[in-house]
């Protein structure tokens, strides 16, 4: 059995790990992290839990949890793994960060992005951007994964075909995207209040989202340049899921059939990116709950430009899932383990 410990455990993605993990055959959850609730029972923090989990929550201490687990997942703010990981912590336990401290690889950047000095620089380089339908092998005996941020994961795996296979320009992307609450966190904001959030709909961090370097940076590996774009997300009433809608003009004139042959040869092997048949549009809900991604396209002749879709749960595929899934392939499982779960509808 892999013995596995949660650092942020009573947050959103920290709580959906907790679920995923308690269904995965060989793995056992030995310390359940939080400091906001530290002696206090799980199962009192999310009542779900009641007589499946028994543990009291428990301190940060990376340290001292990296000698009694073989996985630690830190499913925490921006800064606090980077503050804590240590060469002699790597050399005893593989650390998967659910932040984005390890995700950009210049410290430049992500110190300008998130207004936060980076206390572990010397790890970047080291680190895995843990994409697995990209990054597969790299991800395989990594000790440090860098875990994907939602809008980046949704927005990759929605681009990355046509960007690598030259079909659009990478100068002219527009990504638009939505998502549920719950990728704000479980922390109280008054913008994230019922009142607030609910018969509404509205952007956010226009021009100046944090996700943004990290969508052009892997985009940037794609195309073999570096690239700027225009991301702007939007805030929906609604507990979980991701819809990205981006834009690109064409290159040269495409059929449909070329443009899904492109997409069927990087996704028909991938179990978890399911690429959806013509004219069919991408929705939440049917991957709420599960660890897939829909994605689909629609070529817009008039405007010589290709509208590229994607959809996921947030929590899954955009955080606890992929988390998961990066556990299962450092360790030599089935990558699909403890991932099997059908969308939830309704």
């Amino acid at each position: 059995m892999i013995k596995a410990g949660i650092i942020g455990a009573t947050g959103y993605a920290g709580g959906e790990l907790v679920r995923l993990l308690l269904g995965h055959k060989d793995v056992e959850i030995k310390w359940y992290g939080s400091r906001s609730y530290i002696d206090k029972k799980y199962s009192d923090v999310y009542q779900n839990m009641f007589q499946i989990v028994d543990d009291r929550c428990m301190d940060d201490n990376m340290e001292e949890l990296a000698g009694q687990v073989d996985v630690i997942f830190t499913a925490t703010p921006q800064g606090f793994c980077a503050g804590l990981v240590t060469e002699e912590i790597l050399s005893k336990v593989k650390i998967i960060d659910l932040s984005a401290d390890f995700r950009i690889k210049d410290v430049d950047i992500y110190e300008e992005w998130y207004k936060i000095e980076h206390k572990s620089p010397e790890f970047i380089g080291e680190a895995v951007y843990g994409l697995c339908e990209i990054n597969r092998e790299q991800v395989r005996g990594a000790r440090l994964i860098a875990n994907p941020g939602c809008y980046p994961t949704c927005s990759t795996l929605s681009v990355y075909p046509l960007l690598k296979e030259g079909l659009i320009d990478p100068n002219t992307i527009i990504i638009d995207a939505k998502s549920g609450t719950s990728g704000a966190g479980r922390g109280a904001k008054v913008d994230n209040l019922y009142c607030e959030v609910n018969e509404n709909i509205k952007a956010y961090g226009v021009a100046s989202h944090r996700h943004t370097p990290e969508i052009e940076e892997q985009l940037g590996y794609a195309a073999g340049q570096e690239i700027r774009l225009n991301f702007t997300p939007h805030l929906v009433p609604m507990n979980r899921g991701i819809l990205i809608t981006a834009y690109a003009s064409l290159k040269r004139e495409v059929s449909y059939e070329e443009v899904k042959a492109v997409y069927d040869k990087y996704y028909e092997k991938e179990q978890f990116v399911r690429v959806l048949e013509k004219d069919v549009c991408p929705q939440t809900k049917w991957v709420e709950g599960s660890n897939y991604v829909d994605v689909n396209f629609k070529i817009d002749p008039r405007t010589k430009r290709i509208i590229m879709m994607g959809a996921m749960d947030n929590l899954v595929k955009g955080a606890a899932g992929q988390a998961v899934q990066n556990m299962n392939l450092i360790f030599g499982l089935p990558e699909n383990e403890g991932l099997m779960q059908v969308p939830m509808f309704p």
